[in-house]
């Protein structure tokens, strides 16, 4: 298969530790496809792993390089630029071919980011997303039978835009052919599972020592802090309640149905939603759909009757003013100044 340019020199900088690999292989090559408005941090955590493992093994373990539309620098979330080594093209079918993305989350599905997915799946090649790269994945179609990940803020757009799609809260997932992860210090704990499949768990350890994660973490671990962190209680009754609250947006439960499953009375479940979060269970779980709604605002494009309807609200009029009692301002300035903010 041709390739777009020639490959860059793996980089094996030099180092005060280090940590043989006896039985290296051939390198192992990947390439990050950057989008308009990736997010920095989940990018560089990505990369910094394999440059640590070459460092560490003084052997060119990995090599990588930088891809993007017409092989321009882009312009990341933070409006840093970085230098890419080459245009959108045909990768070798060994390479690892990673989206890299952020906000808008819609950037990944650039038609040329999606081609290049998709020939690369269908020669055999391995794809995967980071951060909101998972957007790409799902527009080239290559999502339907591999669980996968995106980052949490983004989730609610994804699920609606790919209604037949259920991403995963974990920080990574890694299958035969399809990787992700929500970005940020997920990268790191991905490529450290990869690399922990290359070269063994002691290396990998190694790795993760070096990037100051003393613990690595599983594929089990969720994205955002337990519940009982968030809500500053460990009352299992009142967990139970805002966990039941969350998974209702759309079709929000009466207060009686929330105090059946907590095993608690209605006076009961008032009186501890005031003193441990401050507020009436009814405005505590306004306060969750707003939120929704807010989220759906700022990275969809959905109707304002649409948002209203996912977040529990009958009529426009009614999420309006509740909107506005809680943002201070109209959803639809809200909508119109989102608009007037500047793209990466």
């Amino acid at each position: 298969m041709p390739v777009s340019a020639p490959e860059p020199a793996a980089l094996v900088p030099q180092g005060a530790a280090f940590f043989p690999v006896k039985t290296p292989g051939p390198t192992r090559r990947y390439a990050f496809v950057l989008v308009p408005g990736f997010t920095l941090l989940a990018f560089s955590s990505a990369v910094e792993p394999l440059r640590i493992a070459n460092q560490l093994s003084q052997q060119p373990l990995y090599q990588w390089r930088l891809l993007s539309e017409g092989g321009v620098a882009v312009a990341s979330s933070s409006g840093i630029s970085v230098c890419t080594d080459g245009p959108l093209g045909p990768q070798p079918r060994d390479t690892r071919v990673f989206v890299c993305s952020g906000n808008p989350a819609r950037a990944a599905a650039a038609p040329s980011v999606v081609a290049l997915l998709q020939r690369h799946a269908r020669f055999g090649g391995t794809v995967g997303g980071i951060c909101t790269g998972a957007v790409a994945l799902a527009e080239a179609g290559l999502l339907d039978q591999a669980p996968f990940t995106l980052h949490w803020e983004n989730q609610p757009a994804f699920c609606e835009d790919f209604p037949e799609l259920s991403p995963c809260a974990t920080m990574f997932e890694i299958a035969p052919k399809v990787m992700t992860c929500g970005g940020g210090a997920a990268s790191t704990d991905m490529m450290i599972a990869l690399i922990e499949q290359d070269h063994g768990a002691e290396f990998a350890a190694m790795v993760s020592e070096m990037c100051l994660r003393k613990v690595m973490v599983g594929v089990d671990a969720g994205q955002r802090s337990a519940l009982s962190v968030l809500i500053r209680s460990r009352n299992p009754g009142l967990i139970a309640m805002v966990a039941r609250m969350k998974a209702h947006l759309e079709d929000p439960l009466p207060l009686a149905e929330l105090a059946r499953v907590s095993g608690y009375s209605r006076r009961h479940v008032e009186r501890m939603f005031l003193s441990v979060l401050g507020e009436t269970p009814g405005d505590y779980y306004r306060g969750l759909r707003l939120d929704h709604g807010r989220n759906l605002l700022s990275t969809t494009d959905m109707p304002l009757i649409e948002v209203a309807l996912a977040c529990g609200f009958s009529t426009v009029a009614h999420f309006s003013r509740s909107f506005r009692a809680r943002f201070g301002m109209a959803p639809t300035k809200f909508s119109r100044a989102k608009a007037r903010r500047p793209q990466a």
